[in-house]
């Protein structure tokens, strides 16, 4: 499978994480792979200083993110940092037009009640 031994994992993110937010230091030094777009089947929920990722098959929406190919210390080190599986799991997501195995990491807690949604965070307003 290529000339590579390091596996990788493709992972999807959409909150913190992405380029020019507050945790992007963590994802850095992996490899950017593009701008990507779910299929319309997920929500995002605003939970104050981060988003959650819930699957919404009735009123999904699709969700605006990154691609990135993660290595398998940065893949272990995100799960910390994500509390998974306490906060979040981290499973399989499908993105618009590309085949394969992607990642992202979804809410693993009960919705807040009134917890505002959207498509992207941060939300847009108004």
């Amino acid at each position: 499978m290529g000339g590579t031994n390091i596996a990788t994992t493709i992972l999807f993110v959409y909150g913190t994480l992405k380029r020019g937010l507050r945790n992007h230091h963590r994802l850095s030094d992996q490899e950017f792979l593009g701008e990507a777009v779910t299929e319309a089947r997920y929500r995002v929920i605003d939970l104050g200083p981060y988003p959650g990722l819930i699957v919404d098959a009735v009123n999904g929406l699709a969700v605006p993110g990154e691609l990135w190919a993660v290595n398998e210390r940065s893949l272990a080190e995100l799960d910390a940092f994500e509390n998974v599986p306490v906060l979040f799991t981290r499973d399989p997501i499908t993105i618009a037009g590309r085949e394969g195995v992607v990642y992202a990491y979804f809410m693993n807690t009960p919705l807040p009640a009134n917890a505002a949604s959207g498509d992207r965070w941060p939300l847009k307003n108004g």
